[in-house]
């Protein structure tokens, strides 16, 4: 019946940020109260195509080689379509020089927001200044533009890495019993993200004296890179017992290589990032675990954050706080428990796995 009342672009975008608290329920219902809120006006104007003008943002992350980034692109250019903001996109390229070459042509122009992942602090904050100073705001993405309070950033949108790096470590460190060989493959090393994900594998590794930490090379999120490190590290090493990476993507390319040195039965791995094809792993057996980095909730996130600002007039650091958590579940294998009273079972006995690939592929979560 509610779809039948409402548009399909209507009722997906009220339906998405009444999940928010962006648009209040009524309107979901479509029976918008007779002094609808700004915020409610807003939405509205939006998804019935009323805007008066569409809005121009630019957006920037890492390097689209990254299966997380390209999917968080994916649902910026989805949400822009039902918010109508036309996106810009600058890829990061996984390259430090070539995103500081794309920010300062994106500083060049003028937007009315601007969203941006760095793949090194400090690398972007003349140009991320001179948009500041012009007027417009910049969303932080994922990872740290600058240290903390020294841009005027108006709002900073992130998982907490040190958390998702110790979900995953310990699930390792269980798997083999508090004992053994294991290796850290890290991502850039400039990555405030890389930076928390290493904590949390130090903050559970230093409680396991019998743990001893092979190796803890970065691959700079490069798959190519991984490859020729894994295999040298399969050389060196004939004792593995679990390896963490800083993302799927490293671990995904590292069971290639040990899969096909014939030792996937040896190593237990885990990634972060919780991407469809790592969630998959998980259920297949492939990886122990992951963690959701959530790309969809960061990217979209942003997106609503900077729409607010220009729609709304909401400052930083008062109308919208300076930092956002966007939060996801660990990963792990399937419970074995069943109940005929799920809800006292961690994660009701199935655990993440299946609805976070549904929330996924509809750029949700």
């Amino acid at each position: 019946m509610l779809e039948k009342e409402m548009s399909r672009r209507r009722f997906l975008v009220a339906s998405f940020l009444a999940s928010l608290g962006l648009a209040s329920t009524n309107f979901l219902a479509g029976c918008a109260p007779k002094e609808a809120t700004p915020a409610a006006a807003a939405v509205t104007a939006a998804a019935e195509g009323k805007q008066k003008r569409r809005l121009k943002a630019a957006f920037s992350n890492a390097g689209l080689q990254a299966t997380w980034c390209a999917q968080g692109k994916d649902t910026v250019e989805q949400w822009g379509e039902w918010l109508g903001v036309d996106i810009t996109w600058y890829d990061g390229q996984l390259n430090v020089d070539k995103q500081r070459a794309a920010i300062d042509d994106m500083a060049s122009k003028d937007w009315d927001f601007v969203a941006i992942q760095p793949l090194s602090i400090g690398s972007l904050v003349e140009p991320v200044q001179k948009m500041i100073d012009k007027g417009i705001p910049v969303i932080d993405m994922d990872t740290m533009i600058a240290p903390w309070g020294s841009l005027k950033i108006h709002t900073f949108i992130a998982p907490d890495n040190v958390w998702m790096g110790e979900q995953v470590t310990q699930a390792l460190v269980d798997a083999i019993g508090g004992k053994g060989n294991i290796i850290m493959t890290q991502g850039s090393l400039g990555h405030t993200g890389a930076q928390g994900r290493a904590q949390g594998f130090y903050n559970v590794i230093k409680r396991y004296p019998d743990i001893k930490v092979l190796d803890e090379s970065p691959a700079d999120w490069d798959v190519n890179k991984v490859a020729q490190l894994w295999e040298n590290l399969l050389n060196r090493y004939k004792k593995i017992d679990a390896a963490f990476f800083h993302n799927d993507d490293m671990a995904l390319a590292a069971y290639q290589v040990i899969k096909n040195a014939g030792r996937e039965g040896e190593i237990v791995l885990g990634g972060i990032d919780g991407m469809p094809p790592a969630v998959q792993a998980v259920l297949d057996g492939k990886l122990h675990a992951t963690a959701r980095n959530s790309a969809a909730r960061i990217h979209w996130g942003a997106l609503v954050a900077g729409y607010y600002a220009v729609m709304q007039k909401e400052v930083g650091g008062k109308d919208i706080p300076e930092f956002i958590l966007a939060d996801g579940p660990a990963i792990l294998p399937p419970s074995k428990e069943k109940s005929d009273k799920p809800w006292l079972l961690k994660g009701y006995g199935i655990g993440a796995a299946p609805g976070l690939l549904w929330l996924e592929k509809h750029l949700l979560a």
